[in-house]
């Protein structure tokens, strides 16, 4: 169905104003809603009733006695969205009401990305059990948060056969309570200094639970080739799912590339490797400074100056986390340039070093990626939507992500249907974590649900004012109770903890 064709369906009736309703739990029907069901398929207008939190009919239906009715003209009815790679479990504890994910349509975090995790498993799954948020979450076994509770501070090097027997037993008990199955962090510190036979060791570990590989790759520039490699031979050689995280080629060598990296995923989804990615629609990441330098040769000028020319020029390289000198957060490494009266590559490798120096970590928000690679990353049929975003970062992805796809991608550029987009955000992404209840609307189906207006659904966060949140969303379900009416939260926190599932 055509953008236009479902622009015909929302328009036979004018928006409805949704009444505020009730955050306790309650059977319901939604009418009148044109519902995109997260498979793919075209939209249609169709009745909805939820039922003990979970979708118990589809079709021409008729309120009963006592059921709460929601008035649904003009608007489209959707599966909650699933953020596959999360890290707005950060604060969470003290920001149960989770806004700047719900007023996104967001009802499912997956959490444990980059290869940290809260260790073990079992005990985060425990403590959201017994204090739930507004969303369901789901969490990957970290790569580098094993290393650290097997090798302690000094992991600087490569694990030993009995380190890597420790590990294997971690993450057999993570995978027994629940975990998706492992993430890596292969840029960041201990990662970086493990071998591909040790990665892949681990993922063997995974595989008799039906579990998944996710990764932060090895490299997302200067070797992002051979990193892709390292993944897809992990999915051939362990015989598991693999996803890369946050696919982009940040590097300008490789920009307009985009097709390259999807042939290589290709070629190996035909040899039967089930491998597929997940991407944020902004140009810009958010992460360590340090992780520009994979060999940590911080006072290697050539490096520096290698970073600046081809990786992240010093005024697209601004400051989000500097704990030496907090009034630089904000400004770009070419301010500080300027403020200073030093050049760029001085300027930069002064920057490590005195965060270095004050035992933290310098935060940055980095310009490295093409539009045109963004958008061919979002339209691969195998690429599901991530925020990588957090509840209090400076990157605008923590609160626009979902809608910003919904108002760039689908009504501005429209590069993909709303069908498609939905299927991105839903059903594909369900598929790529084995959250097999979630992600579509069909009878029996977990309620996880999202009421919004696709002609004004729009993020309003931007570098500037990141904490902006989106509009357009009229109401989110998780499990069946009402979380969000109108941008605002109920106080209802119905969250679950979404335990590795088999297939069904």
């Amino acid at each position: 169905m055509t953008n236009r064709t479902l622009m015909s369906l929302l328009l036979i009736a004018p928006l409805a104003v949704l009444p505020a309703g009730h955050a306790a739990a309650a059977d319901f029907i939604v009418r009148h809603a044109v519902v995109v069901d997260g498979t793919g398929a075209p939209a249609r207008r169709v009745d909805v009733r939820v039922a003990d939190g979970r979708i118990a009919a589809i079709g021409e239906l008729a309120p009963q006695r006592g059921e709460q009715v929601v008035d649904a003209r003009g608007l489209v009815l959707a599966p909650g969205f699933i953020d596959t790679h999360s890290h707005h479990d950060r604060g969470l504890d003290s920001q149960l009401d989770a806004l700047p994910v719900t007023s996104q349509g967001v009802t499912t975090i997956v959490i444990g990305q980059d290869g940290f995790s809260q260790e073990p498993i079992a005990d985060l799954f425990r403590r959201y059990d017994a204090t739930p948020a507004a969303i369901n979450i789901a969490s990957y076994a970290g790569h580098n948060s094993l290393r650290e509770k097997v090798m302690g501070v000094d992991a600087s090097h490569a694990a030993t056969p009995a380190q890597l027997q420790a590990m294997r037993q971690l993450l057999a008990a993570d995978m027994k309570a629940g975990a998706l199955g492992l993430s890596t962090g292969l840029e960041y510190d201990s990662g970086l200094y493990s071998t591909r036979a040790e990665v892949l060791a681990l993922a063997d570990a995974v595989a008799p639970y039906g579990g998944r590989y996710i990764s932060h790759m090895r490299s997302e520039d200067r070797k992002v080739w051979d990193a892709l490699d390292e993944l897809l031979t992990i999915g051939r050689e362990a015989k598991i799912p693999v996803q890369v995280s946050h696919a982009k080629l940040a590097m300008t060598d490789w920009w307009g590339q985009a097709d390259r990296f999807l042939g290589m995923l290709d070629k190996a989804r035909a040899e039967g490797v089930d491998a597929t990615l997940d991407v944020y629609p902004y140009d810009s990441w958010h992460s360590e400074l340090i992780v520009l330098w994979p060999e940590r040769d911080f006072g290697n000028r050539a490096t520096a100056e290698f970073v600046l020319k081809h990786l992240s020029p010093a005024n697209g390289l601004r400051l989000s986390q500097f704990k030496p000198e907090p009034d630089l957060v904000g400004k770009s490494v070419a301010d500080i340039a300027r403020l200073r009266g030093t050049d760029d590559a001085d300027t930069v490798m002064a920057l490590i070093r005195e965060s270095e120096a004050a035992r933290s970590t310098a935060q940055v928000i980095s310009r490295s990626m093409d539009e045109r690679d963004i958008a061919r990353f979002i339209a691969w049929p195998q690429a599901n939507i991530c925020s990588d975003g957090s509840l209090d970062g400076l990157h605008p992805r923590g609160y626009g992500t979902f809608p910003r796809v919904l108002r760039m991608y689908v009504r501005e550029k429209k590069t993909l249907t709303l069908e498609q987009a939905v299927h991105k955000m839903t059903g594909l992404a369900a598929q790529h974590m084995s959250l097999h209840d979630r992600g579509q609307i069909r009878v029996g189906a977990a309620a996880d649900l999202v009421l919004f207006d696709p002609r004004t659904v729009a993020d309003r966060a931007t570098y500037e004012k990141p904490h902006e949140l989106s509009i357009g969303i009229a109401r989110v379900w998780v499990n069946g109770i009402v979380v969000l009416v109108d941008g605002k939260a109920t106080g209802a926190h119905p969250g679950q903890v979404l335990r590795r599932q088999e297939a069904g």
